[in-house]
């Protein structure tokens, strides 16, 4: 059996001046850190997802990723700055120490939130979300909607009952809007 590492978050979020939505995973898997780049593991359905609803060809690389995100006004992070973990077993997560969402937030035009999976949306919850009502207290409105995740469902392999073209729908129709 496979012990627990501590683990740091090793490449920053993706985002710029005209983000509108962000994106959140909980923590790189093991796949992603050896890439350095987020949803590295072939199997994960992210770009896919992400390529269909925007009409644009999968990305092979990361510079592809980038402009892919970039371009349809999209950012991406994980809610884990560092934490223990077995593996890629997000079930294993302890010690969570929290990403500055708020921080990166607060220096975009980011204008709502979404998170990869029910996972994602818990540690958004437990860790981000208290912090959130705290630093935009004198934005109400803004509080409201950078503090509420809207869940979306996981493009791991894991998440078997989800097929391709059920996550595409599924996704479209959450985020376009906001786009």
């Amino acid at each position: 059996m496979a012990d627990y590492q501590r683990l740091t978050h090793e490449f920053e979020p993706v985002y710029n001046d005209d983000s509108k939505i962000l994106i959140l995973g909980t923590f790189p898997s093991v796949k992603s850190r050896e890439h350095h780049f987020y949803y590295g593991h072939p199997q994960n359905r992210f770009w896919k997802v992400l390529a269909a609803i925007m009409k644009e060809p999968v990305p092979a690389n990361i510079p592809e990723k980038k402009q892919l995100l970039l371009k349809h006004r999209i950012a991406i992070w994980d809610v884990i700055q560092s934490c223990e973990i077995i593996g890629s077993s997000d079930s294993s997560i302890r010690n969570v120490v929290p990403a500055d969402i708020p921080g990166l937030l607060k220096q975009s035009s980011i204008c709502a939130v979404f998170g990869n999976g029910r996972k994602t949306c818990e540690l958004f919850e437990t860790y981000t979300r208290p912090t959130l009502l705290a630093d935009f207290s004198d934005n109400q409105q803004k509080t409201e909607a950078l503090a509420c995740i809207h869940k979306l469902p996981s493009t791991s392999p894991a998440n078997a009952a989800w097929n391709l073209q059920r996550l595409v729908e599924d996704w479209e129709q959450k985020i376009l809007p906001f786009l």
